[in-house]
């Protein structure tokens, strides 16, 4: 498929209520409201494809920059790409969660993290901590800097309640995987939530909730999967 014709086929499937779902989140125009069972209709079509990925991102329809983050090539996007859809990553669906799958794909995923993580503008910084948090459920604990992880625990822990809206949401996020992912570090996870305690963020007038990390870890170790990975971040 050109990057034409998908833009037609995300127009067909365009949603009213999925649009205005959307832009309550954070979404702005240009976007036709496409859900993501229907991205994933194009996805069958095309698999991944590094060209058509960038095609589509490019265009700053914000359907198709969710699906260029589906249909992205790990083994082809380069740094260089990467850094520019995190700055073109401009709301939550794309900064948290389709950027930071295919970073963590990478194998400089976790260098961009710790990079991005250090940026001023929260879009940029958010995708940081997505991509550590997405590595952390992905990668082996022996593929892991495990220290790293351990000292950014500390720095969520003294940081969270000072950083920006998203970022309050996507550290304690990190706090979620690591105690989730990392089975060395899920007590440690467990008491740096606790030291953290209830986080505040902004949904936006949403019905949206921020987990409180204790009790979602703490579900996890319950159904004994600590420690058990992800075959890939991207859904």
């Amino acid at each position: 498929m050109t990057a034409e014709e998908v833009m037609i086929e995300l127009a067909s499937y365009g949603d009213a209520q999925t649009k205005k779902t959307l832009m309550t989140h954070g979404a702005q125009e240009p976007l036709f409201g496409v859900k993501v069972a229907d991205l994933k209709k194009i996805l069958k079509k095309t698999k991944k494809n590094h060209e058509l990925s960038l095609e589509l991102f490019a265009t700053g329809n914000s359907d198709a920059m969710y699906l260029a983050g589906l249909m992205a090539d790990e083994k082809k996007i380069t740094r260089a790409q990467l850094e520019t859809w995190a700055k073109k990553a401009y709301w939550s669906y794309l900064s948290e969660y389709a950027v930071p799958w295919v970073a963590s794909e990478t194998p400089f995923g976790f260098e961009l993290g710790l990079k991005w993580i250090e940026s001023e503008q929260p879009n940029i910084a958010v995708c940081g901590w997505g991509t550590l948090s997405s590595c952390a459920a992905q990668h082996a604990d022996t593929e892991l800097d495990i220290e790293k992880y351990s000292q950014l625990l500390d720095r969520v822990a003294k940081e969270i309640h000072t950083a920006s809206n998203r970022e309050r949401y996507c550290m304690n996020g990190f706090v979620i995987t690591v105690g989730s992912f990392i089975k060395e570090l899920s007590e440690k996870a467990i008491a740096t939530a606790n030291k953290i305690g209830t986080v505040t963020v902004d949904m936006n007038g949403t019905a949206c909730k921020v987990p409180f990390a204790t009790d979602y870890i703490k579900k996890i170790a319950d159904k004994g999967q600590i420690g058990k990975k992800r075959k890939t971040a991207r859904c």
